[in-house]
């Protein structure tokens, strides 16, 4: 597995990471024997970061990680990353308040049984805050040793620019992918420019990237995608046959369409880092193969004639979904 390091001089981490989400139900049952196996899968194909957040099961992921550190009973062997910022409340979504981060990141330390993070991000942006006053907070937690770097998700290049004039920003989150190509318009090269990592998460477009996407009858029992403009039809149907042509590709040059798609992104540059997130061993094993498939310049043009910029039909994301990230394009 190559590796990339993580911020402007962080640790060096394998270039494919892992999505912890799927420790929790949110896209489908999981369990957490099955989530600690996974773990230990991760280790045997050489992912060695784990992201997380407070939120993901309400803390339920975090609880996963923590349990497997203690029956390790040593040294963490992943680098880890979580988040705060979002509430789930219905009256404040989000909440950047300091008292709340620290609060919040106090929680994810007890739960994942750590002293600090190797990285903290803000999961969301809260409007009642300068993005320049929570990155002193951020600033804060590092200088307070609960955190060793500090990270956004879901932020625009203007807003990782205004931050990073603050402190070193070692890593911004979005959304990245053949699929979802909206980062090339200003993140990535924003992100390259400050040495800051850009960990993409959904890097196989929420399996249309895959071998095995979902139809409209699996989706329905998925509550984030039964309404997605993408897995609804028309588009779903539309996005499916492209699928088809992207399967047929991958398997023509011998490899997962899984891991063609993972392979394309880390091509994409030296600081991108991405984060797939499966329950599948199989699945795990698949994407990991993307962290060390080489890929020629032949290669990359003919990945780009059958999805080419824009191919994807439908929003990434509903009207409700679309609170939180920041619109930059």
């Amino acid at each position: 597995m190559k590796q990339r390091i993580l911020g402007q001089n962080g640790p060096k981490v394998s270039v494919v990471g892992y999505g912890a989400m799927s420790f929790t139900d949110f896209y489908g049952k999981a369990t957490d024997e099955g989530s600690m196996q996974v773990l230990d899968a991760c280790l045997e194909f050489g992912i060695d970061h784990v992201d997380t957040s407070n939120v993901y099961g309400m803390g339920r992921s975090e609880t996963v990680i923590g349990e497997w550190l203690k029956r390790r009973g040593g040294e963490c062997p992943f680098t880890i990353a979580t988040k705060g910022g979002i509430t789930r409340s219905p009256d404040r979504r989000f909440n950047n308040d300091p008292e709340h981060l620290t609060e919040q990141l106090e929680g994810s330390l007890k739960r994942l049984g750590v002293e600090a993070v190797d990285l903290y991000y803000v999961h969301r942006r809260d409007k009642a805050h300068e993005i320049e006053a929570v990155t002193e907070t951020l600033a804060g937690l590092v200088k307070a040793g609960k955190c060793k770097a500090i990270g956004y998700s879901e932020i625009a290049p203007g807003s990782l620019r205004r931050a990073q004039a603050v402190h070193p920003i070692a890593a911004v989150q979005s959304e990245y992918s053949l699929s979802t190509r909206s980062p090339e318009l200003g993140l990535v090269q924003a992100c390259a420019e400050f040495g800051t990592t850009l960990v993409a998460f959904s890097p196989v477009g929420r399996a249309l990237l895959t071998d095995t996407p979902h139809d409209l009858s699996s989706v329905q029992d998925i509550a984030f995608m039964k309404d997605n403009p993408r897995f609804v039809e028309p588009n779903l149907g539309f996005n499916l046959a492209k699928n088809a042509e992207f399967r047929a590709l991958a398997a023509d040059m011998g490899v997962a369409a899984a891991t063609l798609a993972i392979a394309w992104l880390v091509h994409q540059g030296d600081h991108i880092v991405p984060i797939p997130g499966t329950r599948s061993i199989d699945h795990l094993r698949e994407v990991a193969a993307g962290g060390s498939l080489d890929l020629s310049a032949e290669d990359l043009k003919r990945i780009e004639e059958v999805l080419p910029v824009g191919w994807c039909h439908g929003d990434r994301y509903t009207a409700t979904q679309w609170e939180g990230p920041e619109r930059y394009c």
